[in-house]
């Protein structure tokens, strides 16, 4: 099967998501710069999860252009990774509202915890799809980027019941992690023209 339309249904859902947390934010009632301060929690949780978002797209789009066909249990984990995605603007709006409080804290990090697995089930299908000739077999390698992310969500959602500033800034640390660009999937198509 072609993999246009997964990459189409994919883009959109994520754009959906995007929409979906800005539209929690609520237009002040005040035009002074002290009634803008209430949304400050709420910002914060939105610019956290508009960068995870992105993160996600962008290495969705990354991994898609290394494969060249997908199947059904491709389309199945493409969908279980999107249902998890679809999760963060609900937590993402739980932590603003109520400033980083332990429980919305931990929710949070159990949502980025299971997109994360969900990733890694779809990379994983992927691979065993194309084999050990692919592109993104070659490119991923040892995947310590991605296997460390798991590790420290996992972490973040132990230590977010007492130490909800430890599992924020853990949640800060992996993003800044994604964040630096993965040039991985580039260099092996560069070094293949």
């Amino acid at each position: 099967m072609n993999k246009n339309r997964l990459e189409a249904f994919s883009d959109g859902v994520l754009a959906i998501i995007i929409t979906i947390m800005v539209l929690e934010f609520k237009v002040p009632n005040d035009t002074t710069f002290a009634s803008v301060i209430p949304l400050f929690h709420k910002l914060l949780s939105y610019i956290l999860s508009f960068i995870y978002i992105g993160i996600y797209w962008n290495n969705h789009h990354h991994m898609m252009h290394t494969v060249k066909r997908v199947n059904g249990t491709i389309l199945w984990a493409n969908l279980h990774l999107l249902f998890w995605l679809s999760l963060i603007p609900f937590t993402t709006a739980w932590i603003g509202q109520h400033h980083f409080a332990p429980f919305p804290m931990m929710s949070y990090g159990v949502i980025l915890l299971m997109s994360a697995i969900a990733y890694f089930i779809l990379q994983s299908v992927i691979l065993k799809h194309h084999g050990k000739d692919s592109l993104l077999y070659k490119a991923i390698g040892k995947d310590y980027k991605g296997k460390s992310s798991v590790v420290l969500y996992l972490i973040a959602v132990l230590v977010s019941k007492n130490y909800t500033e430890i599992s924020a800034a853990i949640y800060i640390l992996v993003a800044f992690i994604w964040l630096v660009p993965d040039k991985r999937i580039e260099r092996i198509f560069n070094d293949n023209e």
